[in-house]
């Protein structure tokens, strides 16, 4: 998945295969994730996996707090099946409380739904953000249960995934469930056989395929439906995969990961419900260049998670970028989102009590000249509250 939680190396064992140098055969691939860092997967590329490493499921991501729904996924899912893998869905944690853990399965749901992912398919709990670091572990446990019990209800099977080092220690992963990611240099013998899946690298690379691809290793039937994972094609048919041309080094820096700021090329428009600045930069340390009052619109371009906060960027007439803040991460909605129709052109203002022109081209990100283009006026100090003003 998109970031990773690892552990130490193990010194003694990685100073002996250094001496040694034997000839090890990687882990199995029999599972991979894929989300929009490796852009719509087409039916031949997963038919490559299958046939020619052994893939057997496929686990996309869907969905991300209750702010991100990964474009790619309905996509990844019809081709996935077309394919003949079985097909599965993620969605990436960032609550830090049982009622936000509630809001993100309903949302992870719903968008689940609306990309097709089949019933009985997994819907998997990605537990690895920063804000689970910072919340206790009996509260993590109890926002996994309730994360649960709405997938299931949905007609779902839920699973969890985390970093070695985060399993029972940030949250709890009990035996005979579970996802586990580690990812040692030597993966010539089995790790976590007491979960249903290790995913040994984040790394891997498939022909035709763009991009790195994190490849898991299957205990059981669990990610496959309760089919025989060997079934669709077994590794022994295969060629094989050998990841030990590299070293890999584990440090903390994928840790260090989970916290970096983010952002996504996603579009919509969104609707103040409060007032809201509109800034020169994602910050709230940024400049104020104008304000967007409840009911009022914009259409963004970008999404970008920084400080805490979930940032829409728009570009104005005048070729500058600005920013409001639609939310706080994981917390309050500053307004409501909807996707954009290409089809609209213009947009429009309601001008209101003591607006004039100047003031409202600063808020849209415009200048005087261009609304008077727009709306056919003569005059910038004649406008009246209750007139419309396309932009």
């Amino acid at each position: 998945m998109k970031k990773k939680l690892i552990g130490a190396v193990a010194m003694a064992a990685l100073f002996c295969t250094l001496s040694t140098a034997p000839n090890v055969e990687a882990a199995r691939t029999d599972m991979v994730d894929v989300s929009n860092h490796n852009g719509y997967m087409t039916v031949g590329n997963f038919t490559a996996m299958r046939d020619q490493y052994g893939v057997k499921s496929v686990v996309t991501k869907i969905s991300e707090g209750t702010y991100y729904h990964d474009y790619t996924a309905k996509n990844n899912i019809s081709t996935a099946q077309q394919s003949g893998l079985y097909i599965n869905g993620y969605h990436f944690a960032r609550w830090s409380s049982v009622a936000g853990a509630r809001a993100e399965a309903n949302y992870a749901v719903a968008m689940a739904k609306a990309d097709g992912l089949p019933i009985n398919a997994v819907l998997v709990a990605d537990v690895e953000g920063e804000q689970q670091q910072r919340t206790p572990l009996n509260i993590n446990n109890l926002a996994v249960m309730e994360f649960k019990r709405i997938v299931e209800a949905a007609g779902y099977r839920y699973d969890i995934y985390t970093g070695q080092g985060w399993r029972d220690t940030i949250v709890s992963v009990p035996n005979g469930t579970g996802w586990i990611a580690h990812y040692p240099w030597d993966t010539s013998w089995d790790r976590y056989t007491n979960h249903h899946a290790w995913q040994w690298t984040s790394t891997m690379k498939f022909n035709g395929s763009y991009g790195n691809f994190d490849a898991s290793q299957l205990y059981d039937d669990f990610y496959t439906g309760g089919q025989n994972k060997n079934a669709v094609i077994s590794n022994s048919n295969t060629a094989d995969v050998d990841n030990q041309k590299e070293a890999k080094q584990e440090t903390t820096t994928q840790v260090q990961q989970a916290t970096k700021d983010e952002d996504y090329a996603q579009t919509g428009v969104f609707t103040a419900k409060t007032t809201l600045n509109v800034r020169t930069a994602p910050s709230t340390s940024s400049t104020i260049v104008a304000s967007y009052s409840p009911g009022e619109s914009l259409t963004y371009d970008h999404v970008y998670i920084k400080g805490g906060y979930v940032w829409a960027r728009y570009m104005s007439y005048s070729g500058s970028y600005h920013y409001v803040a639609m939310g706080v991460m994981g917390g309050q909605e500053y307004g409501a989102r909807r996707a954009y129709s290409a089809t609209v052109q213009t947009r429009s203002y309601t001008v209101k009590s003591g607006d004039s022109l100047s003031v409202i081209a600063r808020k849209l990100g415009t200048i005087v000249s261009h609304l008077q283009r727009m709306n056919g006026i003569r005059n910038a100090n004649l406008i009246y509250p209750g007139q419309t003003l396309k932009y």
